[in-house]
């Protein structure tokens, strides 16, 4: 079996790869999930698949380089998908130098890892850096969308950091050789989301009763991706992507944060047998976040076309399903909201 090291795994998108990749290839790959679990990590979201023989977690931080070296030396990975990084834009713009040394650091601390663990014998090994449409900037024209050869122009200090994060990997790429690969994905929803962004803040707002907080007028516009789509993207570009080329993931649907909080009342007042209108009733226009973007859109097509890749959920489905993964889950809720989550990993791994 290979050994294949999923960074950041026991976030959001990283639970849904590591599952993907567990389940699907239990005679191919052996999973080491590396994870550092700050607040955003919890390996709650894995525990269908803690057991698995093929499933090795690992915790560990990416800043730290020393620990890198010896993780690649010790374990003879031969692949490496990395979505390591802090991603919150709020958290960003209030504290810029961690998602400098997560986000940029971390992933060249990684890259030299490799280097050294793969020198002799790079065509054999793969680094697949997983970015996000913001490296992109602002898109002003409504009939425009995100290609792969639309110039950087990162608006946020979180979007800076992965731009770096992207020329690190492609400059790896050239000088020593490794096999780079690079997706750039749109907004992803689903199970497991920690509720800091969108739509799982609005859910969880809307079963307590509390405001519903939109910034501006409400107006900004996303492309949304089913995360299961986008684990299964995943897979697609890693074994099926040209080596040095970046594939854009997108989901084809664009939504208006109003709109998206407006159709989350309205099917969240059906599935909790409330009148209609209740949970609108609780939002709550907010002083905009400094330099907030306008619209982002994913032209997906270079995916869909040269590797055979589609999303397979309308955003009203996945929203649907997204909404009912979190009621039929309200411990998962209520652990990450209180932070108890945090107090259980911890506790184990100081028992270790």
């Amino acid at each position: 079996m290979k050994n294949l090291l999923i960074t950041g795994g026991a976030g959001f998108i990283g639970s849904h790869v590591v599952r993907l990749f567990v389940t699907r290839y239990p005679d191919t790959y052996h999973i080491y999930n590396l994870d550092a679990l700050t607040y955003a990590g919890n390996l709650a979201n894995l525990r269908d698949v803690e057991n698995a023989p093929n499933y090795t977690f690992v915790k560990g931080d990416i800043r730290d380089a020393e620990s890198m070296d010896q993780l690649f030396a010790e374990t003879d990975v031969h692949g490496v998908i990395h979505l390591a990084a802090e991603s919150h834009v709020d958290r960003s713009i209030s504290d810029p130098m961690a998602f400098v040394m997560t986000n940029v650091v971390g992933t060249v601390n990684l890259l030299n890892a490799a280097r050294k663990a793969w020198k002799g014998h790079e065509a054999a090994h793969r680094f697949y850096h997983v970015s996000t449409d913001e490296v992109y900037g602002e898109l002003h024209n409504p009939e425009d969308f995100f290609t792969e050869e639309t110039r950087y122009d990162p608006r946020s200090p979180y979007s800076a950091s992965k731009a770096a994060s992207d020329h690190f990997v492609r400059a790896y790429g050239n000088t020593y050789k490794i096999p780079v690969v690079l997706s750039n994905c749109s907004n992803n929803y689903g199970p497991n989301h920690f509720p800091e962004k969108l739509i799982p803040l609005m859910i969880h707002n809307i079963l307590n009763n509390k405001p519903l907080p939109v910034y501006g007028k409400g107006e900004n516009v996303r492309d949304w991706l089913f995360v299961v789509d986008h684990a299964r993207a995943i897979d697609t570009v890693f074994h099926q992507g040209k080596e040095g080329e970046t594939y854009n993931i997108g989901g084809f649907n664009e939504w208006k944060n109003i709109d998206i909080v407006h159709l989350l009342c309205r099917v969240m007042d059906q599935k909790l047998g409330r009148p209609d209108g209740t949970s609108s009733g609780l939002i709550t226009y907010v002083t905009d976040r400094a330099g907030h973007d306008l619209r982002y859109a994913i032209d997906a097509i270079k995916i869909m076309k040269e590797l055979g890749w589609q999303p397979s959920l309308q955003f009203e489905e996945g929203l649907e399903k997204t909404v009912d993964w979190y009621l039929a889950n309200p411990a998962w809720l209520n652990d990450v909201t209180s932070g108890h989550y945090q107090e259980y990993y911890s506790e184990m791994y100081a028992n270790r």
